[in-house]
């Protein structure tokens, strides 16, 4: 046990409970853990298999590599409409952990697998750029190399945030607000 996953838990406010019969569970797995990205994160080998998630309405387990694992509960769901490879388990009170306490270690089996098999999710498809980020890279070949120069994961960030405005003029109005940190070669929410 990681004394900074038992501080993690002991300061929740919603989950304490469930977090507490999750983690006795993925620790029987044989899982290690740590504290990543500021919660709790449960590895095999070295790889990052699972980490647990607090939401407002739920706790989550999400499996970094879920897509790729069989599901013959069907219990797995999708963290959003634009998630590729992730895939988490929803918990909302402690008897839903224990009604699938049984369940898990086969799911923790299965992302083991997964991760030792060296599977991995496809290379995302290419970006369709909404129309008024695209007409403004064609106008600008400095913003175009900059915007190129980001990572392919703050690229997407950048055109969805563009894309979900329902109108022309606030997407045209977002690029040009985000014109200056592209060029800075930051990301959406970079500071």
């Amino acid at each position: 046990m990681n004394p900074k996953v038992d501080a993690y838990i002991a300061r929740s406010e919603r989950w304490p409970q469930e977090m507490t019969r999750l983690r006795d569970v993925l620790l029987g797995c044989g899982l290690t853990e740590e504290l990543k990205w500021g919660k709790p994160c449960y590895a095999h080998g070295g790889a990052n298999i699972a980490i647990i998630q607090e939401m407002k309405d739920f706790l989550a387990l999400m499996f970094f590599k879920g897509a790729l694992m069989e599901d013959p509960e069907g219990i797995l769901e999708e963290q959003g409409p634009n998630s590729r490879s992730a895939l988490r388990i929803r918990f909302t009170s402690p008897a839903d952990v224990e009604r699938l306490a049984g369940t898990l270690p086969d799911y923790v089996a299965e992302a083991i697998r997964v991760e030792e098999a060296g599977l991995e999710v496809g290379p995302a498809p290419d970006l369709a750029l909404a129309e008024e980020l695209q007409q403004r890279l064609d106008g600008d070949p400095d913003l175009a190399a900059a915007f190129e120069a980001l990572t392919p994961g703050r690229q997407r960030e950048y055109n969805l945030h563009i894309s979900e405005a329902k109108q022309s003029s606030t997407r045209a109005a977002r690029v040009e607000k985000h014109v200056d940190r592209i060029r800075e070669g930051k990301g959406l929410r970079d500071r």
